[in-house]
């Protein structure tokens, strides 16, 4: 199993309610017998510490995978636009390898990551496979020669 399989895909209206933000999972109002033969209590309201912990922590999972959605979308728009650049290139006989511009986008990485307390090498070495993907599709399309009318 890849772990693009353990990720979930689609809008928060495909996803299960346990996904979407700002829900929590609801412990149910089960009657229970209490010591009192004529009495019952709820469950809900012997809510622990780690139940409550265990809920926020669904929540908290919840945004996460909502986050997840906006990451992967906002991943596939820079990937599209890679490619009309591609073709951009192509149609216009540019190099592929523009060497100052990935230097352009490390160097706002590296800036981001100093500004927001992310570890520069995490937010290098992300770009670096972005950067890898982009200039494979790029040279792809480049290879591709002139497009077909």
């Amino acid at each position: 199993m890849t772990n693009s399989n353990l990720i979930p895909s689609g809008t928060p209206d495909q996803m299960p309610a346990r996904l979407h933000p700002g829900t929590s999972p609801q412990v149910a109002d089960v009657e229970t017998p209490a010591n009192d033969p004529g009495q019952t209590e709820s469950r809900s309201a012997r809510t622990t510490p780690a139940d409550a912990a265990l809920a926020r922590l669904e929540t908290l999972r919840a945004e996460l995978d909502t986050v997840d959605i906006r990451l992967r979308e906002t991943l596939r728009e820079r990937l599209d636009c890679c490619a009309r650049i591609g073709r951009l290139k192509r149609e216009g006989a540019i190099p592929m390898m523009q060497p100052q511009r990935i230097g352009i986008v490390q160097q706002r990485a590296a800036a981001f990551a100093a500004e927001h307390g992310i570890s520069p090498a995490f937010l290098r070495a992300f770009y670096e496979l972005i950067i890898t993907e982009t200039c494979r599709i790029e040279d792809e399309i480049i290879a591709a020669g002139p497009a077909r009318s």
